[in-house]
């Protein structure tokens, strides 16, 4: 905790004055271009890895970066996503997985949620990544390959809830608003974003190069 209030003695003394214009502004409002679904881990720094200033992205995070599908029961997920794209009027939305995600390994590994029912309770809003992943991919056994696959899939079943809801029905119907699924490999920063006509996860960078 002492490292924590030193940090806000930091950035009171050292980084507000060199922004201050920027947080009076918006002190008056917010007018995000983004909404970042993303994981409650502890290694994910949205603002750092996209570079992004404060103001530019409206974010939403939880175990395993999950958007339960519309009708499954009100929650904080489903409100955020409405007032994001119904207020604030995002043009964006992204979902976010990353590397070594522990809730998609407690997802693959039930037995392993035994003292967390909570935990396992909120990955019931996954079960089709897991079915989707034994379905497509049978045959694979390592543990690591199917995390991997598993943190994949995931992103793509958040995608597809996304469009379950009326708001974002609504703004795709009209173009107003894109979705993008990425993932985030902690150990060497890369991003990988799915490409449609690909089929696949590819290197966001070379792809926006491309």
């Amino acid at each position: 905790m002492n490292e924590l209030i030193e940090g806000v003695r930091r950035f009171q003394r050292e980084v507000y004055p060199k922004h201050e214009s920027l947080f009076e502004a918006l002190a008056k409002g917010q007018q995000p271009s983004t909404l970042l679904i993303t994981c409650s881990d502890s290694r994910i720094a949205p603002h750092l890895i996209t570079h992004a200033a404060p103001g530019e992205l409206f974010v939403i995070r939880n175990a395993g970066n999950l958007i339960p599908a519309y009708g499954a029961g009100a929650s904080g997920e489903e409100a955020t996503l409405e007032y994001a794209v119904s207020a604030l009027g995002v043009a964006d939305i992204i979902v976010c997985g990353h590397s070594g995600c522990g809730a998609m390994g407690g997802l693959l590994a039930p037995e392993s949620l035994a003292g967390l029912p909570s935990v396992a309770r909120w990955l019931e809003h996954a079960r089709a990544t897991r079915e989707a992943l034994n379905a497509r991919h049978p045959e694979l056994s390592d543990p690591e390959a199917r995390l991997s696959l598993a943190v994949e899939i995931n992103v793509l079943r958040q995608l597809d809830n996304l469009r379950t809801h009326p708001c974002v029905a609504a703004a795709l119907t009209v173009g107003r608003i894109a979705l993008h699924g990425w993932v985030y490999d902690i150990g060497s920063g890369r991003v990988r974003a799915y490409e449609p006509k690909a089929a696949a996860f590819v290197d966001l960078i070379e792809g926006a190069q491309g």
